[in-house]
């Protein structure tokens, strides 16, 4: 019932479409969604997850995961991520795969909304070390089209297999186009 909701909102009310889906079988991964420019980001990856029917998570600080707004967090798929400097992030996000059966894991490689040149490579590396696939996402708003793309194991050669990454990218307008990220290929 929840998912004709959200099939009927995003879909019918709003004019988006899902193009794509993950297979069920590909119970942890590590999805990257393109471009990031706003807030409403968070929404398209809500609502296409529903009606994809699929668990898809995301970290947030921890100090986010307070009552009563850990409800609200933990309800939309989130995580808490101690952020000090002195934990390895990647190391500590790769221990996650390992204690859950399922964890697709949404990161913005842009790292912020603001425009950038290139992706930060922790979700890279993330991938690498939980030993899952990169699934690329991306947020196409002239389309209005959430794309989700077959899943790309990670070689080991960062600039080779990013390269790859960036084509899912190519042509795709986020909310704010001027800070949309522009791939090189």
């Amino acid at each position: 019932m929840k998912q004709k909701l959200y099939f009927f909102i995003f879909c019918t009310l709003l004019g988006w479409k899902v193009e794509g889906t993950i297979a069920p079988e590909v119970k942890k991964c590590v999805l990257i969604a393109v471009p990031h420019t706003s807030w409403w980001d968070f929404f398209l990856g809500i609502f296409s997850r529903a009606i994809l029917n699929i668990e898809i998570n995301y970290l947030a600080k921890k100090e986010l995961f307070v009552f009563p707004f850990h409800y609200f967090f933990r309800w939309t798929g989130g995580r808490p991520l101690n952020r000090e400097k002195n934990e390895n992030k990647v190391d500590s996000i790769a221990a996650i795969f390992l204690k859950n059966e399922v964890f697709r894991l949404a990161i913005a490689p842009e790292g912020t909304r603001k425009k950038v040149s290139q992706w930060k490579t922790g979700f890279y590396f993330i991938a690498l070390k939980a030993n899952v696939p990169i699934v690329p996402v991306s947020f196409d708003y002239q389309k209005k089209v959430v794309g989700y793309h077959p899943p790309f194991y990670p070689t080991g050669n960062i600039e080779t297999d990013v390269a790859f990454l960036e084509t899912y990218f190519i042509g795709v307008v986020g909310k704010n186009p001027e800070l949309s990220y522009t791939p090189k290929g």
